[in-house]
C-alpha cells in the first residue's frame, strides 16, 4: 500500500527556471513509495501507474505553477505593508503652516454678530464681493482638533461659487464677503452656521456631527465677474 505524502504549495525557486520541476521520481518514490503505485498529494483518491508517471509529472507542475503564483503574490503584498507602515504621514497642503500658526496667535479675534469669528492671515489689496457675484476660492476645511475633512488644495483648482446666494455654509458666505482679493482668514464657524444635519466625510477623513463648530482657512483668488467689468 502507498504511503501518503503532502507536496509543498510552493517549491523551490529554482524548479521554476527549467522545462519541469526537478524532481526526482527515483528518489522520491525510493523514499516515499512501497508499491507499484504513485499517488499524488492533492489527488490522494487517484492512483497512478508507475508506467504513467508522466500524468502525476503534469500534475505536480500545474501544482506548482499555482504554488509560485501565490506564494509571490503573498510576498508582494507583504513588501507592499512593510515599506508603507515605515513611511511617514503624508503632509497635506495648507493656506495656514507651522510659522504663519505661531503668528495667528498674536492676530487679534473679530466676532461678528451671527457669532462667526475669524483672524485675518493676510489681508488683500483687491476688492471685496459684491453679494450675487461668483468668486474663486481656496479653502481648507477641518474639525476642532485640526483634522482636514475637505480641501480645494488637494483637489488642485480654486472652487467657484456665488458669494450670498447660500451655495456654501452659512459661515463661509458671511465670512468671505468682508475680504478681498489676495487676502487669506481664518474662519471659526459655529454649529448653527456650519452644517446642522453633519457631514459624513471621506474614507479617512473626520466626520463632521451635527451643530459642530468647524474650521475654515480661505483665500480670496479672484473675481471673475468684476475683474472682467473693471477691464
Amino acid at each position: 500500500m502507498a504511503a501518503t505524502s503532502s507536496l509543498s504549495l510552493i517549491p523551490p525557486l529554482g524548479t521554476f527556471f527549467s522545462r519541469k520541476p526537478s524532481l526526482n521520481y527515483q528518489t522520491f518514490i525510493t523514499q516515499r513509495i512501497r508499491g507499484p503505485t504513485v499517488q499524488c498529494a492533492a489527488q490522494v483518491s487517484k492512483t497512478i501507474k508507475l508506467a504513467s508517471l508522466r500524468e502525476c509529472d503534469a500534475y505536480v507542475t500545474r501544482r506548482d505553477m499555482i504554488g509560485f503564483v501565490f506564494g509571490i503574490s503573498s510576498f508582494l503584498v507583504s513588501s507592499i505593508d512593510a515599506e508603507a507602515a515605515g513611511l511617514p504621514p503624508e503632509e497635506k497642503p495648507k493656506l495656514c503652516d507651522a510659522d504663519c500658526e505661531k503668528e495667528l496667535e498674536n492676530v487679534p479675534m473679530v466676532t461678528t454678530e451671527s457669532g462667526l469669528q475669524y483672524k485675518d492671515i493676510k489681508i488683500g489689496q483687491g476688492p471685496s464681493p459684491p453679494v450675487g457675484f461668483q468668486v474663486a476660492a481656496n479653502y481648507v476645511a477641518m474639525v476642532p482638533s485640526g483634522q482636514i475633512f475637505d480641501s480645494s488644495l488637494e483637489k488642485g483648482t480654486p472652487y467657484i461659487f456665488r458669494v450670498g446666494a447660500g451655495q456654501v455654509v452659512k459661515g463661509l458666505d458671511e465670512g468671505i464677503l468682508s475680504m478681498k482679493v489676495g487676502g487669506k482668514r481664518r474662519l471659526y464657524i459655529p454649529g448653527s452656521l456650519a452644517f446642522p444635519k453633519g457631514l459624513n466625510s471621506a474614507p479617512g477623513r473626520p466626520r463632521v456631527a451635527p451643530n459642530s463648530p468647524v474650521i475654515f482657512d480661505v483665500s480670496l483668488e479672484y473675481i471673475p465677474g468684476l475683474e472682467v467689468d473693471e477691464e
